[in-house]
């Protein structure tokens, strides 16, 4: 039996496509490259891909921008080659190039030394460092394109010292199958990057701006995403201003994680501000959400509780929607879940029966709104982590924390370390205004 084909490759090659990041990637190729394979390897964006344009497909352009991705030299640091070769210097390469020709053929591209381009390019960027000289002493330079779904994404060049053999046709085509891997690595980890930029600006859009304290209300907010790395899901929260000193408080969760959720999450959160705005009764609101979120794709399912605090009149008026029930601390010291008069059907289902919940807060008392991440557990039913959650808030609030930190600390006091679902609180001081 013939023994496996060794690879020219370092074991770095095996971990290629590992990380959904560019840079780490891109690390990965040239790790994978340098010095075993060459002494010296490059790795190449182009900028319009880079920036989720479109990909080269065999046009001739006068000119090419790539942006070095990740560069390897022997054994040294790219740190060490920082200020004469940095790492994410955007080049532009004319026509005439072997990347340039690279990208528009498809093929690589081999030389007994560097072009004229590069060479002139080198000896400009070496000022004081010597080691570009070394550089120049190239007896085998190949480029090969990054080619993905028909189109170039970029590129990768190595280039062989005096001391060692030009490349063989047997090793361009393991660079070639080598560069393709990366291709996809790259591809997935620019995809992953841009979902989380997008799911970025989509958590910060959930913030309720300034809006911390109003008449009567003093009010902290948190999110726990959930598993690791995780940053969008179905929950969300809102803080609104009312006419009269009245303040609306919403926290909601639209089922499921990522892009579909979260789109759904934010036309709900959308609609609730719209509906706000119309100054309608709190049952009225919720009945129209629902009618809402049965035409929303994705939305159907939803749960939420809403809150409407009018301080002038001590009222806190509830209406919930297949939502757990809101606590209330009282000045007593004690939590205890308030009783709905209706808890209604999940938003979308076109057939939920609203009604609101009227409580009378004639001394200070502390509302807390909270999504079922924080109340859900393989081991206990959710009546009994309710009742865990408002143990929780009272010894916490017994420390005599500030607001935000009792938010804080009641986040990261899972019943359930491995927290399969995001986690959503908003804390309300309701302060009734003086007769």
């Amino acid at each position: 039996m013939p023994a496996p084909r060794r690879s020219p490759f370092s074991p770095a090659a095996d971990v290629i496509g590992s990380e959904l990041d560019l840079g780490l990637t891109g690390s990965h190729v040239v790790h994978a490259l340098t010095p075993g394979f060459c002494d010296a390897a490059s790795l190449y964006l182009l900028e319009r891909w880079r920036r989720e344009e479109t990909t080269y497909t065999g046009a001739d352009p006068a000119q090419i921008e790539a942006r070095r991705l990740a560069l390897r030299v022997g054994t040294d640091a790219p740190e060490s080659w920082e200020r004469t070769l940095p790492v994410g210097e955007v080049l532009v390469f004319p026509r005439a190039t072997p990347y340039a020709r690279a990208l528009v053929d498809g093929h690589a591209q081999l030389l007994d030394s560097v072009d004229e381009h590069t060479a002139e390019r080198l000896t400009l960027s070496a000022g004081q460092d010597a080691r570009i000289g070394e550089l120049l002493k190239t007896r085998s330079f190949l480029v090969v394109p990054l080619r993905l779904r028909g189109g170039a994404i970029g590129f990768v060049a190595c280039s062989r010292g005096p001391e060692r053999g030009p490349f063989l046709t047997a090793e361009i085509a393991a660079v070639e199958s080598l560069s393709a891997r990366a291709a996809v690595a790259l591809d997935n980890a620019r995809r992953y990057e841009h979902e989380r930029r997008t799911a970025l600006a989509i958590r910060n859009s959930l913030l309720p701006g300034s809006i911390q304290e109003v008449e009567g209300c003093r009010i902290a907010h948190g999110s726990l995403p959930a598993g690791q790395g995780s940053i969008i899901g179905g929950d969300w929260f809102d803080v609104l201003r009312r006419p009269g000193d009245r303040v609306s408080l919403i926290v909601g969760d639209a089922m499921g994680h990522g892009p579909e959720s979260a789109v759904a999450m934010i036309q709900l959160r959308t609609a609730v501000r719209t509906l706000a705005g119309l100054d309608i009764p709190a049952a009225d609101l919720v009945r129209r959400l629902d009618a809402l979120a049965s035409e929303t794709p994705g939305a159907s399912f939803a749960t939420c509780i809403y809150a409407e605090w009018d301080a002038r009149h001590r009222t806190c008026t509830l209406v919930g929607a297949g939502h757990p029930p809101p606590l209330l601390r009282g000045p007593d010291g004690r939590t205890t879940p308030v009783t709905l008069v209706g808890a209604g059907l999940p938003l979308g289902l076109g057939a939920g029966s609203y009604e609101p919940t009227v409580l009378s807060v004639e001394d200070p008392a502390l509302l807390v709104l909270y999504s079922d991440g924080l109340v859900e557990s393989r081991d206990a039913d959710i009546d009994q982590e309710i009742a865990r959650l408002a143990e929780a808030l009272d010894t916490a609030a017994a420390d005599h924390d500030p607001l935000p930190a009792l938010c804080r600390r009641l986040l990261h006091t899972p019943s359930d370390p491995a927290r399969s679902d995001d986690r959503t609180l908003l804390l309300a001081e309701l302060t009734p205004a003086v007769r």
